[in-house]
């Protein structure tokens, strides 16, 4: 069972540490344990109850009512609300519960609900991108157990297999040859996978290698294919003091390729970008690009 601060239920439910304490004071309607020296502490249990609370809230109900709600009617609460409306954060509420619990059944629910009525790259891009970002912080931190983030992110990862998978690509001529790779280390693969479904979708040709390449490998694919563009996505490796020389070395191996770069180390950081490479700033950003908006 994990343990979460309150700054942890802040993040992940969206209600102020310090509304939390003023619930907790006036309605006791979560009681956190404490530590040694006093600090709120909280279970799993606890931040359903906070995330359902948060639900409720959402839909108007007011605290002073749901404070009078036992566990079974609060419960029966949310499901009403689930069952009846359908919207991108009473989901990304959802999913959390289905992480922390394990819960593979509810989460193919929700997927395929979600996908049924936004199709799969608005699941994606409104759903599951904003709660992977919610809980990266936890994860960081620590406050995310690894059974929790694995469970979760290889869900999400076969559904981006299975729907690659059932694509169909048509050679156009707007087509363009991708290379999609992650450096030798790197194993965050979610947005990797998500990037070669938005390409292929626009109808270019992608050359997936996947994760933890060796930089002599890519060397030896992108000679044979010369790609038009070549896509790396850097959450962890290499770590800051790397970026800058790896980022140097890709852009100088391959003058005649775009190098489309993202990721923790490279968005927002100040690297000194060769003129053959662009930041990609978040989705949207590539989807521009698979377009051929910019």
């Amino acid at each position: 069972m994990s343990s979460y601060s309150i700054k942890d239920l802040e993040q992940l439910s969206g209600i102020k540490a310090h509304t939390l304490r003023i619930w907790e004071q006036r309605y006791n309607i979560i009681n956190p344990k404490r530590t040694d020296t006093n600090i709120r502490t909280y279970d799993d249990q606890d931040l359903k109850l906070v995330l359902n609370i948060a639900l409720l809230k959402d839909h108007d109900y007011k605290i002073s009512e749901i404070a009078k709600l036992n566990l079974e009617e609060l419960n029966r609460e949310v499901m009403t609300i689930s069952d009846k409306q359908l919207n991108y954060p009473d989901q990304i509420h959802a999913l959390t519960i289905s992480m922390i619990d394990l819960d593979e059944e509810r989460f193919e629910k929700i997927m395929s609900t979600n996908i049924l009525q936004f199709g799969f790259e608005n699941t994606m891009i409104n759903i599951i991108y904003p709660f992977l970002s919610r809980i990266g912080t936890l994860w960081v931190t620590g406050s995310i157990g690894p059974a929790q983030e694995h469970f979760i992110s290889n869900l999400i990862r076969q559904k981006l297999i299975v729907a690659i998978d059932g694509q169909v690509v048509k050679s156009v001529p707007t087509s363009k040859k991708f290379v999609l790779y992650l450096p030798e280390g790197e194993l965050h693969e979610i947005g990797l996978l998500f990037a070669n479904y938005i390409l292929r979708a626009r109808n270019h040709k992608v050359i997936y290698l996947g994760q933890t390449l060796p930089f002599t490998e890519l060397v030896f694919v992108c000679e044979l294919h010369k790609p038009d563009y070549i896509f790396c996505s850097i959450t962890s490796t290499p770590g800051q003091e790397d970026i800058q020389p790896y980022v140097t070395k890709l852009c100088r191996e391959f003058p005649n390729s775009k190098i489309l770069l993202t990721g923790y180390q490279v968005v927002g950081q100040d690297l000194d970008l060769p003129p053959n490479a662009e930041v990609i700033m978040n989705v949207r950003h590539l989807m521009a690009i698979g377009s051929g908006d910019e």
